[in-house]
């Protein structure tokens, strides 16, 4: 009998869902609009009803042991997303007790960049490892921290948020309330926006001038940089150096072992790990120099939300959420 798991990875516009084994191959998986029900009940009655269809499709042989769940504001203790901004129900949301409605099943939640961190920790290049970081890059970051083998919580459920940490005093406005968070300087939006006032700044010909900011995406800033445009290659030091300074920082506290950079803009390769990990170096306290690797997610990307929901459940199988 083969041992699965659900992976489900819940975002503002699409939902994923997965059926994965232990060796983290996913076997079979769908997906569903996330926006189409205004009633959160229909919505979980609609996932539970793919996760049967799924199960259907692989006929027997095959165990469910339980269904892992990533959400943006997802509280890994209660077990509920709490006042997710980009989602059409507001407030807070059991998810779990909405699931086992449907399944008499562990159903464990948390949010993306924790399910990502696990993922890391099973499947991917932090098999073995005890304390790391992991830190998604896309539209915004995300951050998961393990430290002993565990995902850090805190005493509330929402530890480990890097991307809110401030990184410039009266920086730009974040979606948060703050301003000059590291979100809104590392991510694929952090990156558009300093393109554009690197242009300004700059009087180097920009290879993307004749773009507006909703035209332009990371991706064509990194291929332009590939090409040798100056204002992208310092737009990339300019993140770069962000990013190194925070990780050093993190590193103050936590002495991982390794930094896994996962998510869109981390596929720019060695035009952002390479001054990062200068400008890391640079700023790392004398003890942890040179002892900490900054590495890619080892995660399949097209598959690393579901898997790294999944995750959820072996590492509840192993060992009980504590609070």
């Amino acid at each position: 009998m083969v041992e699965l798991a659900v992976g489900i990875d819940i975002g503002g516009t699409n939902t994923l869902i997965g059926l994965v084994n232990r060796k983290g191959e996913t076997l079979t998986e769908t997906n569903i609009s996330t926006t189409t029900h205004s009633n959160i009940e229909d919505y979980f009655a609609q996932i539970a009803q793919e996760i049967q269809n799924l199960l259907t499709k692989l006929g027997e042989g095959y165990r469910l042991l339980g269904i892992g769940i990533g959400a943006p504001n997802g509280n890994y203790y209660n077990g509920t997303i709490e006042y997710a901004p980009n989602l059409n129900w507001r407030g807070v949301i059991n998810v779990v007790e909405l699931m086992q409605k449907h399944f008499s099943l562990p159903v464990v939640l948390t949010n993306d960049a924790n399910a990502a961190a696990l993922g890391e920790m099973i499947y991917g290049g932090a098999k073995g490892m005890k304390n790391f970081v992991v830190i998604t890059l896309g539209t915004g970051l995300g951050s998961g921290l393990v430290v002993n083998g565990d995902v850090v919580y805190g005493h509330d459920g929402f530890a480990g948020e890097l991307g809110h940490t401030i990184v410039k005093e009266n920086g730009r406005l974040c979606g948060c309330g703050l301003r000059g968070c590291m979100e809104t300087y590392v991510s694929a939006t952090g990156l558009k926006r300093t393109y554009m006032e690197m242009m300004a700044y700059f009087p180097f010909k920009a290879a993307l001038s004749s773009k507006s900011f909703d035209e332009i995406t990371a991706k064509d800033i990194s291929i332009a940089a590939q090409n040798g445009d100056k204002v992208a290659i310092e737009t990339f030091d300019f993140t770069a150096r962000m990013l190194g300074q925070k990780i050093a920082e993190t590193a103050a506290y936590l002495s991982p072992e390794a930094v896994f950079l996962f998510g869109g803009l981390a596929q720019s390769g060695e035009l952002l790990f390479a001054p990062t990990r200068k400008y890391m170096e640079e700023n790392m306290l004398s003890v942890y120099k040179n002892k900490i690797k900054l590495l890619p997610s080892q995660v399949d990307g097209a598959n690393a939300a579901v898997l790294g929901a999944s995750a959820l459940i072996w590492k509840e199988l192993e060992s009980p959420r504590k609070k």
